[in-house]
């Protein structure tokens, strides 16, 4: 039995993760300042009394000695918003990176071994390379937020290069699932919901990318801890495919019944600053270990979109 540390656990990762640590018998302790989760999220466990939970934020103090005696944390607590990362870069950058740091600081301070860190696929920026390997270079983010992760990865290095700690970072594909409140499937959704005849579609609608189930996320990041102990360990985590954006506009039409939608694109390559057109990460490395994705992009989407119809 490990004791385990989440922050953000409350958020739609984080508490997928919170399941799954629960389920083979960790004791947990979330931190989370539900400024995006929600305790809903973690109602059952808390009901059960089978995790801790403690409402902090990370750039405030008074959470840091929770740590002492944690055998890992795993650090998922982050300002997820890509799109808005360009409106307020100030705070994506306290969130993301001054947030890693404090982290880092309290684990060192109350003697925390291992951290698991959730990155992106957008650290690499407009890769050349598709399928885009882990070793990829030069790494220059296009988004405020692939930049901070970016930056957060650099200073968990360095603090296992310089306190003897070990790590796990995951470059994400698109993780898509129950308990997501953002993204393209849920802007879909709820734009239909408002309006079921049109659909206002950002860019071309040639977008092209990787979608992976939240449930495969969090089992792809328990097998990497379980079988990759070198000091720094990056891997990718996304599916062996792609869909597009229209696409994924016909599965949410189609799963809602709505055969006669007109969508309407707003034009260009990419649907925001700092979107990339095209994205697939190779997973070569976690496969090497014997880890396989169970699910397609489109089965991915198809599932996301049928458990968000479920939810609202």
């Amino acid at each position: 039995m490990m004791f385990g540390i989440v922050t953000g656990g409350a958020g739609f990762i984080g508490s997928h993760l919170v399941d799954a640590l629960v389920e083979r018998g960790d004791d947990v302790l979330v931190i989370d300042n539900l400024a995006s989760g929600d305790e809903a999220n973690l109602a059952r466990h808390l009901e059960e009394g089978r995790i801790q939970f403690l409402e902090a934020d990370l750039l405030d103090d008074g959470w840091q000695e929770q740590l002492r005696g944690a055998d890992r944390v795993y650090h998922i607590a982050a300002d997820p918003d890509v799109r808005g990362s360009v409106r307020t870069p100030a705070m994506m950058f306290a969130n993301n990176v001054v947030a890693t740091e404090r982290v880092l600081e309290a684990m060192r301070e109350q003697g925390v071994p291992e951290i698991a860190f959730t990155s992106t696929s957008t650290v690499y920026g407009e890769a050349a390379v598709i399928p885009t390997p882990e070793d990829y270079a030069p790494m220059e983010p296009i988004s405020v937020y692939g930049a901070s992760k970016l930056a957060g990865e650099a200073l968990i290095s360095a603090y296992c290069a310089s306190f003897a700690m070990r790590a796990w970072v995951f470059r994400f594909a698109n993780i898509i699932g129950e308990r997501s409140n953002h993204g393209v499937i849920w802007d879909f959704v709820h734009k239909l919901r408002a309006n079921p005849d049109e659909l206002e579609i950002l860019g071309d609608g040639r977008q092209t990318k990787s979608y992976l189930d939240v449930q495969s996320c969090v089992a792809a990041m328990l097998f990497a801890v379980t079988h990759a102990n070198e000091a720094y360990n990056v891997f990718n985590i996304g599916s062996e495919d792609w869909v597009d954006v229209t696409t994924i506009a016909d599965i949410v039409a189609g799963e809602m019944g709505l055969s006669t939608v007109q969508y309407r694109f707003t034009g260009g390559d990419r649907g925001w600053v700092g979107d990339v057109p095209k994205m697939q990460l190779a997973v070569d490395r976690l496969k090497a270990l014997g880890w396989r994705p169970q699910t397609t992009s489109p089965e991915s989407v198809r599932n996301a979109v049928r458990a968000l119809l479920a939810s609202v």
